[in-house]
């Protein structure tokens, strides 16, 4: 296969993802949720291991008294044997270790009434000793980072000073409980870490390959929408043209409506080639749509605002050429009052009436003003953007600028 080949392979591959907002979600996961899977089944086969080793341990003679044994021992096992099967199986191993995190501390702290007529010694070790560290590592699947420290440190501690109480403080118990407990916060400290950097890894895998679709997908859109703008362009070409020389014969009335209504035409179809590839259809918008629309233009341009509609209006039909043109005029218009007034007082407002169907579309600045009739004839951010934009579609607009402000208001009644 060749080079080419394998290049258009994989942008059909891309091409067919479907680039919405809750793929680009799932695709940010990937990473993280294999980790979390990873992380269940090592913590399961380390559990197990050492689990094993204290049920063999609590089946030989035991410190503590039997009438004790059995629902201790049952109070413990049950739910590790629980949260170890629940790694494996992948449903519920962080309810299983919240449970069996919380019910080991609880059997620490009945341990030295369980022991009062014991005598340990210090050739052997209690079985529950041995799932310390069992105790520490179930917190990564069951609490925040914050929970998994405190209790990394807090379970060792607490281990040291029930076998203290229950030795009644022997001098000769100090040291070997002392480096009993260093040993479990130094290998509770291992683990909790490893588990905190394979998840922040896994988190920024996850972020930076989001990143990238998000672009790639900007990109084939940006891409795909400058090849429509081309072709359309082209095809345009006649349409343009013919109005030019139907203006040009028009000797008629009739003939005269006809060119207007050509030349109309052809700067609507013009006029929306340049809309952004997430526009929209052609289908009826609703005011409220149009706000939304102005809101993330807003939003995209850096101006956090939010666009004024009466809520009995914003359920009101507009055809979605109108709608478009009016929400990139209204852009241009934002765009220009944050540009040369710094977003000063910036407000946009929607209002619209029902019969005759009319919608009008205001950005306001607090900005220092200009005067409109010095505007250069090549800047085109007025006259087409805005302008020729709104009138293209049937619409009107209006500036108004002096020292307290800008005022640009657009406008939209449908045909009689």
């Amino acid at each position: 296969m060749t080079a080419d080949a394998d290049r258009g392979a994989l942008d059909a591959a891309w091409g067919s993802i479907p680039q919405s907002r809750e793929t680009t979600a799932g695709l940010g996961s990937f990473t993280r949720t294999r980790v979390e899977r990873m992380l269940a089944i090592v913590i399961g086969v380390g559990c197990m291991a050492l689990s094993v080793q204290a049920f063999l341990t609590a089946l030989g003679p035991s410190e503590e008294d039997p009438a004790w044994h059995l629902p201790l021992t049952l109070m413990v096992f049950l739910p590790l044997a629980a949260m170890i099967i629940a790694c494996f199986v992948g449903r519920g191993a962080g309810a299983f270790a919240a449970l069996f995190a919380i019910l080991y501390i609880v059997a620490l702290i009945l341990w030295p009434f369980a022991t009062l007529e014991s005598s340990p010694t210090l050739a052997t070790q209690p079985w529950i000793f041995y799932l310390i560290n069992v105790a520490t590592v179930c917190t990564v699947l069951a609490f925040p980072l914050t929970v998994q420290i405190i209790w990394t440190v807090v379970t060792p501690l607490l281990w040291g000073l029930v076998r203290m109480v229950q030795v009644g403080f022997d001098p000769a118990f100090g040291i070997p409980v002392s480096l009993d407990v260093s040993f479990a916060l130094i290998l509770g400290g291992i683990l909790i870490t490893l588990g905190w950097m394979f998840r922040s890894i896994a988190a920024n895998v996850d972020e930076t390959r989001a990143r990238a679709v998000e672009s790639y997908a900007a990109a084939a859109a940006a891409d795909a929408t400058e090849q429509e703008r081309i072709a359309v362009g082209a095809l345009m070409h006649d349409s343009v043209l013919a109005a030019l020389i139907a203006a040009e014969r028009a000797d008629s009335p009739r003939e005269r409506t006809l060119a207007v209504s050509m030349a109309r035409e052809a700067l609507t179809r013009l006029a929306n080639t340049e809309r952004d590839s997430s526009m929209g259809s052609e289908a009826p918008t609703s005011i409220g749509d149009l706000a939304t629309e102005l809101d993330h233009a807003a939003a995209e341009l850096g101006a956090a605002l939010r666009v004024d509609v009466a809520r009995a209006d914003a359920d009101l039909l507009i055809p979605g050429g109108v709608a478009r043109a009016l929400v990139l005029a209204a852009t241009q218009a934002i765009s220009n009052a944050i540009q040369h007034a710094d977003a000063a007082g910036l407000d946009v407002s929607v209002a619209s009436t029902p019969e005759p169907l009319t919608v009008q579309v205001r950005v306001r600045d607090s900005g220092p003003g200009f005067d409109t009739s010095a505007v250069p004839a090549d800047r085109l951010g007025i006259s087409a953007s805005i302008v020729a934009r709104v009138a293209a579609v049937g619409g009107r607009s209006r500036i108004e600028s002096d020292r307290r402000g800008t005022v640009v208001a657009l406008e939209w009644a449908e045909p009689a």
